[in-house]
């Protein structure tokens, strides 16, 4: 073989593995340590068929009641004060933003105590559902036994993704609208 052949095998080789090289090392050694999502993506979980009684007048809701609909799940004590105000503020906030497709949100409180919410908190929320949780609910999202947390929940019913209980609003917005954007469901 000639010399300028052999060259030319050569770069056509390393032509050929070096994507292969290049994805090796983005692979296992370049690996991101950032996300895209502000929230918490967790073990998608099945909510039990267990049904909660209504508050404030309400009726019960049961778990059939949220398929259809991306879900923000507030988990926390019936005494609202500033971090469930902030939490209940972002859930309506996040739905509004939405725009057009705000139809595709639905918002619940559970409350996680024997606290019953006061009316003004419940007139700030216009189409907020309320009920008390049941055990089986609480056990399914995570940590909601030790501290307040909302939480996001598909249109089938699995709880996904978990947002701290002062969440920035603007973070759950983004998170939702690109959730939203390449959703076929709800």
């Amino acid at each position: 073989m000639q010399r300028s052949a052999k060259l030319t095998l050569a770069i056509l080789a390393l032509v050929c593995t070096l994507p292969i090289i290049a994805s090796y090392l983005a692979f296992y050694v370049w690996q991101p340590h950032t996300t895209m999502n502000y929230g918490e993506l967790i073990q998608p979980a099945p909510l039990p068929d267990a049904r909660l009684n209504g508050l404030a007048g309400q009726p019960a809701v049961d778990r059939g009641a949220l398929n259809g609909h991306w879900t923000l799940v507030y988990a926390g004590s019936g005494d609202c004060r500033a971090a469930c105000g902030e939490a209940l503020y972002a859930m309506r906030q996040s739905r509004l933003a939405q725009g057009k497709e705000m139809g595709r949100v639905a918002r619940l409180w559970l409350v996680t105590d024997d606290v019953t919410p006061t009316p003004g908190v419940i007139q700030q929320h216009p189409e907020l559902r309320i009920a008390r949780g049941h055990p089986a609910w609480i056990a399914s999202l995570p940590a909601a036994e030790r501290e307040a947390h909302l939480f996001l929940v598909d249109p089938l019913g699995n709880v996904m993704m978990r947002f701290p209980a002062q969440p920035d609003v603007k973070l759950v917005i983004k998170d939702l609208q690109r959730l939203l954007k390449y959703s076929g469901l709800g």
